[in-house]
């Protein structure tokens, strides 16, 4: 088994650092969910759904729902 040095001024900058396995290091990977990138007409829609729904939350015609059920 090989010693490994960590400097506590890295540590400190880096705010903090984790040790895995490199199995469970993989699984944590194959459990992220996938980045997403959208272009051209699909990519306009979210932008305008985004700026509607910012307008009517700036503009208070939003509420805050405890669940789906609170909609009716």
């Amino acid at each position: 088994m090989a010693n490994i040095t960590i400097s506590k001024k890295d540590v400190q900058k880096k705010d903090g650092v984790v040790v895995l396995s490199l199995k469970e290091y993989q699984r944590l990977l194959r459990a992220a969910v996938p980045t997403t990138y959208l272009a051209g007409k699909a990519a306009e829609d979210l932008d305008t759904l985004y700026d509607q729904g910012m307008r009517d939350f700036k503009a208070g015609r939003t509420r805050k729902l405890r669940s789906l059920a609170d909609l009716r």
